[in-house]
């Protein structure tokens, strides 16, 4: 639009000047949206609020829509108390999801550890926490996610200090697990945290690079003296039990064979006792008895018997030259 003469500009000026009246109505409706918008809060299913009146800790309050005074007299944080956090250390996760890929690199300050025989390991660890009280862990603890790792790392440390290399590696996995999930639990409980340890759990544990290949050798070594150690136990397990049998099964018979002549010679004994008795009372009748019972044991025993007349005055005429000949 083009002004020939100020006064043509002026007189445009005067049709479009705002009345005062206008201006404050436009201020009270703009100062009753920000009051109203500073008002309603929204605290979601997984959250508490806390609320601070003028910077004073007042109240907590639940999921749902809820009021507040208005223009930063009452403020609200909401913190998330149902949610997993987790802390790596000596790896991170480079990218999360179904194919997650892992870096250790860069991080060997956390996870070098000197154990109690004097063996370096890598150990690598996570630990996952919750939120229990959103008071303490926004006015107790300046730093909460910075106390839980050196905190977490220091409680390792010790822990893989009073162990020997071979039970971290292998069966005080579980145990450490279990002691340093309790104590950085009531470590953290004695600071008023407000955080809730879920788990500890030790994710890889190997020896340094650099020693690597002398570890696994010293590894071959145990297990190839396990190996011979086992198999001289077996050997020992078949062969002395098979002993044992044997001199238990010889000390039986013995044992059996002494209760069998023990027996016999006792019955033998109060056989020859009665006899002599009996003899004693009968002499002749005993005499002929015991006579005719042995003749009765013995004449079955010979394949020829050969019956002597008394009056007979030789033997030749007894015998048969002509046996065994061709007829």
């Amino acid at each position: 639009m083009d002004f020939r003469t100020p006064e043509e500009l002026l007189g445009l000026t005067k049709k479009f000047r705002f009345r005062p009246g206008l201006i404050g109505l436009l201020a009270g409706i703009f100062f009753v949206i920000i009051i109203v918008s500073t008002m309603f809060y929204k605290i979601n299913h997984n959250e508490l609020g806390v609320v601070l009146f003028l910077g004073k800790y007042t109240r907590t309050t639940t999921p749902g829509l809820h009021m507040k005074l208005p223009l930063g007299i009452e403020t609200v944080t909401p913190v998330k108390v149902k949610k997993i956090f987790k802390e790596e250390f000596g790896f991170r996760s480079v990218q999360p999801g179904i194919r997650t890929r892992y870096s250790a690199q860069n991080f060997r300050d956390e996870s070098l550890m000197l154990t109690g025989d004097l063996n370096a390991l890598d150990v690598t660890w996570i630990v996952q926490f919750r939120v229990k009280d959103p008071v303490q862990l926004l006015y107790k603890v300046r730093s909460p996610v910075a106390t839980i790792r050196d905190i977490s790392e220091a409680v390792m440390r010790r822990l893989v200090g009073d162990y020997s290399v071979d039970e971290v590696l292998t069966i005080k996995r579980a145990e450490i697990n279990t002691l340093a999930e309790a104590e950085l639990q009531e470590i953290l409980d004695s600071y008023e945290s407000g955080v809730d340890i879920v788990t500890v759990r030790l994710q890889d544990v190997t020896p340094p690079e650099k020693v690597q290949d002398a570890f696994n050798e010293v590894n071959e070594a145990k297990q190839e003296k396990e190996r011979t150690i086992n198999q001289a136990l077996q050997s020992y397990n078949k062969i002395i039990p098979q002993a044992r049998g044997q001199a238990e099964k010889m000390v039986f018979e013995a044992e059996a064979y002494s209760v069998e002549r023990i027996n016999r010679s006792k019955g033998d004994a109060s056989r020859f006792l009665s006899v002599l008795e009996a003899y004693k009372q009968a002499p002749e009748v005993t005499r002929t008895r015991l006579y005719l019972e042995t003749i009765e044991r013995v004449m079955p025993k010979p394949k020829e018997k050969f019956i002597i007349d008394p009056a007979q005055k030789g033997m030749l005429s007894l015998l048969d030259f002509r046996k065994g000949k061709d007829s």
